[in-house]
């Protein structure tokens, strides 16, 4: 039986959509088949593990819940996939477990953006989703611009700025903004789930917008609002050699922009298709009683009612972003599109989307678990591959002597 490590939580802003996230994804394994080991990573960035991190009323108390549970951490060294525990003693040894694969469900900073992909990488153990690098570019607003033009995706105009570069060039950066033309939106580079995310019609709300922004981020980013607009999602999962597109849908949306509130405290009910899903756990099910569902509980048109031809199209496109972006595992992109004029852009990417998307592969047809067990399969095959490349040179130039000075000032000069 694999040991399916399954990392949530988190120093980040979607801190408590990453729980429900996790919580749903746990509960949708059936118990023969995994050993499912919950990891925990507080606001303060401690790691805890116990069996009451799976049941999502205990999140009421957190103090409460925290003393149920041990206090783990694992080490960056090579081969070591031991969950240890920060005290042992004479009937319970250092070792808790020792984890197969990592399951990181983690949203926005520390979690989505490849930091904790990059200690996975260092210990060499196979983890579920996008590498570093694929991680790092779409948890990045500004990178998965710069990706998209270079592989002729279409994005909407943009700008970027930092805070301190709006607040000492804010005559020149502010004029910069507004050839893009009003309306704009304004939202911070490196977060997601809508956070300080703003629009700004006009030069008032355009700094006001900026500030909202700068309290969460240093690197803001400032894009032309497109008129008649409708958001479409899609997710792909897989490899670069094998991905699937979801079905589309449509959120729901109360204002000019999908918030917060639209997305994860919406009430679950879905429009012309699917209906809205939730998952039982084992501690209780996700339902209104328990508070938000995460993105299953906003809610929305499954599937978007598009053209066929346009939702190909979507679908195609989002393959292809899946591919230049190097993504493995579940991703969601978020699109926009003119209703008028039927111009799409690629709005987002989301590396870990929220409650896993699984709502859309329930939608499309395909079993959550099935959809689950490929991708931890990919991880794992991921890993082998991984495991096969050179990662040293087989030469020692020290030995060799050559240009190397007998100082300690270095080579020769």
């Amino acid at each position: 039986m694999i040991t399916l490590g399954v990392f949530f939580g988190g120093m980040s802003v979607e801190h408590e959509i990453s729980v429900i996230s996790a919580l749903q994804t746990i509960h949708a394994f059936p118990e023969f088949k995994y050993n499912i080991v919950p990891i925990y990573i507080s606001k303060d960035g401690e790691w805890y593990t116990g069996p009451g991190l799976t049941a999502v009323q205990n999140y009421r108390n957190m103090s409460k819940l925290l003393s149920w549970c041990e206090k783990v951490y694992m080490t960056p060294n090579r081969g070591d996939f031991n969950l240890y525990r920060y005290k042992s003693n004479m009937f319970k040894g250092k070792v808790v477990t020792k984890i197969d694969v990592a399951f990181p469900i983690l949203h926005g900073s520390y979690g989505e953006d490849g930091s904790l992909q990059g200690l996975f990488e260092m210990i060499g153990i196979p983890y579920v989703g996008s590498n570093l690098r694929a991680s790092n570019i779409a948890m990045d607003k500004i990178a998965t611009k710069y990706m998209c033009k270079a592989n002729n995706i279409p994005c909407v105009d943009y700008m970027w700025t930092t805070d301190r570069e709006w607040f000492e060039q804010h005559d020149a950066k502010k004029a910069e903004a507004e050839e893009i033309g009003y309306p704009l939106i304004v939202k911070p580079a490196g977060l997601g789930s809508s956070v300080g995310i703003s629009k700004a019609a006009n030069s008032e709300e355009l700094d006001a917008a900026v500030e909202l922004a700068s309290k969460f981020t240093d690197k803001i980013i400032i894009e032309k609002m497109v008129q008649n607009l409708q958001e479409i999602n899609c997710s792909v999962y897989g490899s670069y050699h094998d991905c699937h597109a979801s079905v589309l849908e449509e959120p729901v949306r109360s204002g000019d922009i999908l918030s917060y509130k639209d997305k994860y405290m919406g009430s679950g009910s879905a429009k012309g298709g699917a209906k809205g899903m939730k998952f039982g756990a084992k501690g209780g099910k996700f339902g209104s009683k328990s508070g938000s569902q995460g993105m299953s509980g906003s809610q929305r048109k499954c599937p978007a009612d598009l053209p066929e031809d346009v939702t190909k199209y979507i679908q195609q496109l989002a393959i292809k972003t899946f591919k230049e972006m190097n993504a493995t595992g579940i991703i969601r992109i978020d699109f926009m599109r003119d209703s008028v004029n039927g111009d799409v852009y690629v709005n987002e990417i989301n590396a870990i989307p929220g409650s896993l998307a699984f709502y859309l592969w329930e939608a499309t047809g395909k079993k959550f678990v099935d959809v689950l067990d490929e991708v931890i399969n990919i991880a794992i095959k991921e890993a082998q591959e991984k495991h096969k490349l050179k990662v040293s040179f087989d030469q020692n130039i020290f030995a060799m002597g050559a240009g190397i000075s007998p100082k300690l000032g270095g080579a020769k000069r």
